[in-house]
Order: structure tokens, then C-alpha cells, then sequence
């Protein structure tokens, strides 16, 4: 580093102090706090994606949201040039950046860091870093310590892209590393385009009843609702109503959201009686979060919920079909065929009824411990994986390979057999590929997705929602001395320790008709959370319950 660099970031970073007593950590949604407390945070990402971005030679995303969270939070996080999150390798160094005490140690790191990834810090090679925003109000004064985390660094520059959803600045980076063109505008164009592409591939006689024409969506006062707005005026054939969109005056996450509505089960502000029977949708405060509901005849302000798991499985009923009507006359050993490798990939939070239901079609389900991070990183060894939690958050992600062979097989198609079922089967793959943002869960390429695939199937939301019965389960927290004593196997099913927990849960769960129990450290606090799943709904309670009362005895207070 030379002194040039070295002054200019000790003269940068004496304008961002620490906050003192505080200490952040780096996971799935980056730094996440109280956004009073968050401006040198921001300042030190900036720095990071800057490094990130001369480490990769690519453009990098760096997003300033606290998604769901209420709206006094912010947080950061950086986009790799995939389009995906930062390298897990390189979060270490992120959580070591942002609770570096003084300027002079923080220079010293970074000195230390560069060396060691070979990183050279002369300006020779400029790069660009994409930032954006979600509505968030401190969000104006964070982007400034960003940019000048960013402009602390010789020949790194921060391009601001505005307001914009989360999985629209994964778009952007991924697009614009691929070469292709890469503006909020491009992003409508292509979701729209492919949207309509689908739309007018829908079998013929194929329609809902008259009262599932229509779509009403809860923007969560934040920014899905805002870009939902400009994004319906591209599509033909879908009415869509946007409620809670910011600019009623509600506030972000408040009573509203994909993350209030999948876990209260209630009908967000502003939904009621006036909306029974209708398709209804929930974006997160960031949209990267999508679920329906529907809201039912009662009187009572539950709803029923169709969330991340059955939109799975929409999507799993769907990429199955027009793969065996496009392998259906296929010789896989002509050059003309392809064993495409479909996967599901879920947590151990999936509702046991959806994995079964998507074993029996016959589909390959997997398990990854809990996180997007290993969810993506899983369904990117199929040709096609399909991932998703149940909070809503998940993708398709189609392989380099595959799309290569598909686009090739469109063409012969389009020469030799052109409106055959196969040629479309190929076409509405091609479809689907640019419709999903391969970059991570998007709500609004999603809210599509599910809308065109429901056209095609000719489904109403309830017909869907019959797709399997969930079962009931129950969710707790029990507070211990130390979370790091249980360690968990195959993907947080299995207790390795403390030694005989394991043994004790399975004898709990035995006791209950299809019952399903695990526990797991968690990722934030010191509790061990507990899932418990069973036939009915005070079967699921009791063996939670049951199950509590073992970690409070293995590892509780009243343990030490």
C-alpha cells in the first residue's frame, strides 16, 4: 500500500467512528442493527466491496436494506459478481473490518488483508460498485458513508443506482458482469417480455373462474410496492391491485409484509371481508419475500396461507411437466438429447407434508442446513434446482450447460417441428429462465412466475392450495447458557451433542403420530430453537413442548 492510500484512508475513516460497546457480525442479510449505530458499518462495506470488486476485476453490489425488520433498522450487504452473496470465505474479514477499533488499526488490517490476497492498490485497474436502497428513511445518510467507503480507495467508483428492491441490484450486478444490458428499465423489459412469452404459451380453453381474474398484492409500505406499481403497467392480462405500497402513509413492515403475514397467519392492514375468495399476495419490506393468502368466509381475521413451500411445489409441478413433454420422443442418445438433472432443495423447516408430496411426483429432494447461502450454493449443482423456505425467499437456478443445449434444441425445433407441444414445452423453459432472477428470491419476478404457471394450469388459488395438507407444527426458543454445545448432522436434523439428546428427542417423537421433531443453535442469540411437527396441531404443541423441556434439561440454566 502506498502512502497515498494509506493517508487517505486513515483522513476517511477519523469521520466514522465505531459505536462503542457494540460488535457486528456478517451473515445471510450482512450487518443488520439499529440504523443510528450503523453509519461506520456502512463505511467499512464500502471499503470491503471496493476491495471485493479489485479482487474479482467485476462490477459488485452493495445494498442498504434491513428488509422485514421494522423501519428504525438498516443494514448492508455486498452482492458478488454472480449476482449472489458475498463469499462466505471472505465474511471473516467483513465481521474483522467492521469492529477494527481505531483508523490506524483498521489501515494495518487492510494492509494485512491485500497482502494476503494478492490485491493491488494503485488505481491502475478502476472498478465499479452498484449501490442502491430500499425507503428506508436513514437510508439516504448511509449510501453517503458507503459511497465514501467506496472513494477511500484509489480507482474504485460507487455508482448510485437509487431506490431499488434487493433482488434488483443482484440483477444488475449479475447482468452487468454477463455483458448484457443492465437498468432498472432492462429489468422491467425482461420480466414483462417474459412474462408475455408464458402468458401466450398457455394451453388454449385454459382460464379460471371470473372471481380469480384478479391479484391483490401488500406492497408492505415498502418497495415492492413501489416498483409493483410501475411494473403492472408493462403487463397485459394481469389486473393487478397494489395495497400498502408507501404511499398511503403506513408504515414499512407494520401489520403488513410477506414476514407478518407468514408468521401471525392474519390478513395484513388494509385486507378484510371485501377480499374473500380473491387471490391475494405479500411482498417483504425489501421483495425478496413473497407468499398468498386467501382470505376465507369467517369472520375472524385469520387467513389461509400459501407460502414458500407450496409456491415450490408449483414451481417443481410446472419444470417437470415441460421437461417430459420436451424429453417425450427424445433418443437420449442422439445428440439431440439431454438427461436434464431437475432438484428440490428445502431446509429441515419444509413442511413434512410438501417434501412427501414432492417425493411422491417423484422428484429428488434434498436438505441443506438452514440458510439462503446454502440453499443456492445446493441447487446450483443441478442442471435445474428449485429452492425455497417457507418464509417465501427462493429462486430457480438453471445450469450454464442446460441452457446452452435448450436454446440450441428451441432452434431445431423451431425449424423442424415449430408449434408442436415440444417446441413449446422448450420455448416456455427458455421463458421461465428469464423470467426467475437466477441472482437470488425475488418477489416480483416471482409474483409472475406463480401468476403465468396458475394461467396455464387453469388453477384457482384454492385449487392450488389442495395441492397437500399441511401439517401442523410448532415453533420454540428455549434459552441456554452456552448455544454452542448442540452440534448438529444431516443439514440440523440430528443433535451430535450434547451426548443422548438425540436419543431422548427420538422417544418423544415416537410417542406422536407422524411426528417430526429437531433442534438447532441459534445463528444469533443464545437459544436452541425447536421445530416440532405432528398429525394435529396439539400433538405438534405437546411434542415442542416435550422437547423444550429436554434442552432446558440438557443445557438450560438449570442444567449448569
Amino acid at each position: 500500500m502506498n502512502e497515498d492510500q494509506r493517508l487517505l484512508f486513515l483522513s476517511s475513516s477519523s469521520h466514522f467512528p465505531p459505536p462503542q460497546g457494540v460488535k457486528l457480525s456478517y451473515g445471510t442479510s450482512g450487518f443488520r442493527a439499529d440504523a443510528s449505530i450503523l453509519q461506520s458499518t456502512v463505511y467499512r462495506v464500502g471499503i470491503l466491496a471496493a476491495l471485493r470488486a479489485l479482487k474479482t476485476q467485476s462490477v459488485i453490489g452493495l445494498m442498504i436494506t434491513a428488509s422485514h425488520n421494522e423501519v428504525s433498522d438498516n443494514g448492508v450487504k455486498v452482492a458478488d459478481p454472480s449476482g449472489g452473496m458475498l463469499s462466505q470465505d471472505w465474511e471473516p474479514f467483513a465481521d474483522t473490518l467492521a469492529n477494527a477499533r481505531h483508523p490506524q488499526h483498521l489501515v494495518e488490517l487492510i494492509a494485512e488483508f491485500v497482502q494476503k490476497e494478492n490485491i493491488t492498490l494503485d488505481g491502475a485497474k478502476p472498478v465499479e460498485i452498484l449501490l442502491a436502497r430500499d425507503t428506508r428513511p436513514s437510508g439516504e445518510f448511509l449510501l453517503e458513508a458507503a459511497k465514501q467507503g467506496i472513494g477511500s480507495i484509489i480507482g474504485a467508483v460507487a455508482l448510485d443506482m437509487g431506490i431499488l428492491t434487493t433482488p434488483q441490484l443482484h440483477w444488475m450486478v449479475r447482468a452487468r458482469n454477463g455483458g448484457v444490458k443492465a437498468s432498472e428499465t432492462d429489468y422491467f423489459k425482461q420480466l414483462s417480455s417474459s412474462f408475455r412469452c408464458l402468458v401466450d404459451l398457455s394451453p388454449s380453453g385454459t382460464h379460471a373462474n371470473n372471481v380469480d381474474d384478479k391479484l391483490v398484492v401488500d406492497g408492505a409500505n415498502g418497495v415492492g410496492g413501489e416498483k409493483l406499481e410501475i411494473l403492472k403497467t408493462m403487463l397485459n392480462g394481469l389486473a393487478i391491485e397494489v395495497r400498502n405500497s408507501g404511499k398511503e402513509g403506513g408504515v414499512l413492515n407494520e401489520g403488513v409484509g410477506a414476514d407478518y403475514v407468514q408468521k401471525e397467519k392474519v390478513v395484513p392492514f388494509s385486507f378484510g371481508s371485501q377480499d374473500i375468495g380473491i387471490r391475494c399476495a405479500s411482498l417483504d419490506g425489501d421483495a425478496d419475500r413473497l407468499v398468498y393468502f386467501v382470505v376465507p368466509s369467517t369472520s375472524s381475521n385469520k387467513i389461509e396461507l400459501v407460502d414458500g413451500d407450496k409456491i415450490l411445489s408449483l414451481f417443481a409441478i410446472f419444470i417437470k411437466e415441460q421437461l417430459s413433454i420436451l424429453n417425450k420422443e427424445i433418443d437420449v442418445k442422439a445428440k439431440n438429447g439431454y438427461q436434464c438433472h431437475l432438484g428440490i432443495v428445502q431446509t429441515a423447516y419444509a413442511n413434512g407434508a410438501s417434501t412427501d408430496y414432492l417425493k411422491q411426483l417423484g422428484l429428488e429432494v434434498t436438505f441443506t442446513p438452514t440458510g439462503v447461502k446454502y440453499l443456492h450454493e445446493k441447487a446450483a449443482g443441478y442442471d435445474i434446482g428449485i429452492y425455497f423456505e417457507a418464509n417465501g425467499h427462493g429462486t430457480i437456478l438453471f445450469s450454464e450447460q442446460f441452457l446452452c443445449w435448450l436454446k440450441a434444441r428451441t432452434t431445431e425445433l423451431s425449424a423442424v417441428a415449430k408449434g408442436s407441444e415440444q417446441h413449446k414445452a422448450a420455448l416456455r423453459l427458455l421463458a421461465v429462465s428469464e423470467l426467475i432472477n437466477q441472482a437470488v428470491g425475488d418477489a416480483l419476478s416471482g409474483v409472475l412466475l406463480v401468476e403465468a404457471i396458475l394461467k396455464h394450469m387453469g388453477w384457482s388459488i384454492q385449487r392450488w392450495n389442495e395441492l397437500y395438507l399441511d401439517l401442523p407444527s410448532r415453533q420454540l426458543k428455549v434459552k441456554v447458557v452456552d448455544r454452542s454445545a448442540v452440534v448438529t448432522a444431516n443439514a440440523e436434523t440430528v443433535a451430535v451433542t450434547p451426548p443422548g439428546i438425540q436419543e431422548a428427542i427420538n422417544a418423544e417423537t415416537a410417542k406422536h403420530l407422524r411426528g417430526r421433531c429437531f433442534i438447532r443453535p441459534s445463528g444469533t442469540e443464545d437459544v436452541i430453537r425447536v421445530y416440532a411437527e405432528a398429525s394435529s396441531q396439539d400433538a405438534a404443541d405437546n411434542l415442542a413442548q416435550s422437547v423444550a423441556k429436554l434442552v432446558d434439561q440438557f443445557l438450560g440454566f438449570g442444567s449448569s
